[in-house]
């Protein structure tokens, strides 16, 4: 049975946790929006244009892949909210993501489960790439 306990230890846990992936989502979201105003993010954009152009994708999202990749999923939503994608891009992007994410923490608790740390980055990248070409191939590319 639902009593006032459970509900209010619940909401104090949800408070905690917006509060915790706020400070993550936050910060990323606002870095972003200050390299898209000074143009920084319009020359990364540029650079990686043709590489992003592969997957259907603008270059400005190859920032959200670097931080998903490298940092994990929240730091990747929160470049994704600064910038204007299509149903399908976010979901190309979010399946990326959802491949590779959070390669330098988890590389290294592979290492010790005996695992090599360069096998498992880099068999999660090369599926994340191929994966997110497929899924732009079939449902982007009409």
């Amino acid at each position: 049975m639902l009593s006032i306990g459970t509900l209010k230890r619940g909401f104090i846990n949800g408070v905690k946790t917006l509060l915790d992936l706020t400070k993550i989502l936050a910060p990323v979201y606002v870095g972003v929006q200050i390299l898209s105003i000074s143009g920084v993010l319009n020359i990364i954009a540029q650079f990686f244009s043709p590489i992003m152009s592969i997957f259907g994708l603008p270059g400005e999202t190859s920032l959200v892949l670097i931080l998903g990749w490298a940092s994990g999923t929240y730091a990747a939503l929160g470049a994704l909210a600064a910038i204007k994608l299509t149903g399908i891009q976010i979901t190309t992007i979010a399946i990326m993501i959802s491949t590779a994410h959070n390669l330098i923490t988890e590389g290294a608790v592979v290492k010790k489960l005996g695992v090599s740390m360069f096998t498992s980055i880099s068999s999660r990248l090369i599926m994340s790439l191929i994966l997110g070409f497929l899924f732009y191939r079939m449902f982007g590319g009409f």
